[in-house]
């Protein structure tokens, strides 16, 4: 009895979003990082253009809408963090334990570097704001972002700006801080996106960076490997949505039960596909006017594009707006995770938020330092070998390992009768208008969609090494 008096008191306290649409913008904030605009474009480039897109969408709905619902409907039947909500939905079960407290440990190890790319961003806009790269050739722009990495002033300095922005918005009340500027930002975010895009659709190489993007050519993808192909869609399908840490169940936490959350799942999806999509209609354009490479990979945002700005014509105002909206989709996301550790602490410690944003905002400029470093004062440390370094390490546990294993224990937990079960994952989520699970979907749910996350995590871990 005394349990129940207990829970119920702690629910009635926990703080809740004030609209739908501060939790959509929420959500998909936490979703919307560098991985949307920075991965996906290279990835398209990588994997053939338009089909790739195909299969990326395939996948997106196959798994990532479900996953993503199993998430919301735990942190909204338990209103707890992730590290304590297996006490209200399995109690006594402590196994399930271990997943709440590696969720805590992951959103932890995701801001280690995370705010150190963050901080890039910034820096980026910064320089470009302030005619850095104006007049420098393309080996200039090349040597600038080797600088920005061996710098090690630059990097804290920066890094810690984005911790401490991050925390002081986490500070204040849920719907008053870190829902407030998150709508405002994201709202900034996608108007700035629209109009970058609608620039570079309207360049020289256009039309012909339209249909690279759009059109699918299936030629092309057999070249590549169809099998390569389809591995890789799967991947950014699964990672773009954060989905095996509870970075998602805490936002579900704070939801109330008037919407059903498949369907809040789907406009969450389709947010985090959009920006990700309209990244492409700005980078692939301008990439064929200027002759850029649109293969070039993870330096297309550094190198690649800086080159590009130069050359067209209102070059730094454009520049400046595309690092405002790539520095805007990686602060959506550090506001995200940051409220998510501190909702942890908050319930396993019983922190007020301002204590917690306190010392974790302490913690996490320590504990991001190693990554900070990790180019310049400590790039002896090469974790994988040459050309590797702290970074890749950190992003190897959180992206390799935590992510597919824990929505692995996360689906486990939703469909099997010795944990929460289907019954009761099904009755939370179909709770509210909207899009419900339906019951033809219980046999894929429950045999089929573990087996594919656990392929992803086998196939990740052999890809990489290889």
């Amino acid at each position: 009895m005394d349990k129940k008096i207990e829970t119920s008191k702690s629910t009635v306290e926990r703080e809740k979003l004030g609209s739908r649409l501060g939790f959509i913008l929420l959500s998909a904030g936490c979703a919307i990082g560098i991985g949307n605009v920075w991965k996906f474009p290279y990835m398209v480039g990588q994997n053939g253009g338009g089909a790739f897109v195909l299969v990326y969408l395939f996948f997106l709905v196959i798994f990532g809408v479900p996953i993503l619902t199993m998430e919301f409907s735990l942190g909204r039947a338990s209103k707890k963090s992730p590290v304590k909500m297996y006490d209200v939905l399995a109690p006594g079960d402590k196994k399930w334990k271990i997943h709440g407290y590696a969720s805590m440990a992951g959103n932890y190890l995701l801001m280690m570097f995370y705010t150190t790319v963050a901080g890039w961003m910034i820096h980026y806009f910064v320089s470009m704001a302030s005619g850095k790269f104006d007049g420098m050739d393309a080996s200039a722009v090349g040597v600038e972002f080797s600088n920005v990495l061996a710098d090690p002033v630059s990097a804290v300095v920066y890094m810690a700006i984005v911790v401490v922005v991050g925390f002081a918005v986490c500070s204040f009340s849920l719907q008053k801080g870190l829902e407030r500027v998150t709508k405002y930002m994201m709202l900034a975010l996608l108007v700035i996106m629209v109009v970058l895009a609608i620039n570079s659709m309207f360049m020289d190489g256009g039309k012909e960076g339209l249909a690279f993007y759009l059109l699918p050519d299936f030629g092309k993808m057999a070249e590549i490997g169809i099998g390569n192909v389809v591995v890789s869609a799967m991947n950014q399908a699964f990672f773009t949505l954060s989905l095996g840490i509870g970075s998602m169940a805490i936002f579900g936490s704070y939801l109330g039960e008037d919407r059903s959350l498949m369907g809040e799942s789907v406009n969450v999806a389709a947010l985090d596909t959009f920006v990700a999509f309209c990244s492409g209609l700005i980078i692939f354009p301008a990439c064929f006017t200027y002759g850029v490479e649109a293969n070039s990979g993870p330096g297309l945002i550094f190198i690649t594009l800086p080159n590009i700005f130069n050359n067209m014509p209102g070059g730094r105002i454009w520049g400046s707006f595309f690092f405002v909206f790539m520095s805007f989709a990686a602060l959506s996301t550090v506001f995200a995770v940051f409220e998510n550790i501190n909702s942890c602490c908050k319930d396993m410690f019983g922190w007020s938020k301002k204590k917690a944003c306190l010392i974790n905002g302490i913690a996490m400029v320590i504990l991001s330092l190693p990554c900070a470093f990790g180019s310049n004062i400590l790039s002896g440390i090469k974790p994988f070998g040459e050309g590797t370094n702290i970074m890749d390490l950190e992003d190897f546990i959180v992206s390799n390992v935590l992510l597919p294993l824990g929505a692995f224990v996360v689906v486990v937990f939703c469909v099997s009768r010795r944990a929460w079960g289907w019954d009761s994952f099904v009755k939370e989520a179909n709770k509210g208008k909207g899009i419900k699970v339906q019951g033809w979907m219980r046999l894929y749910m429950t045999y089929v969609l573990p087996l594919i996350v656990l392929a992803l995590f086998v196939v990740g871990i052999i890809n990489f090494f290889r």
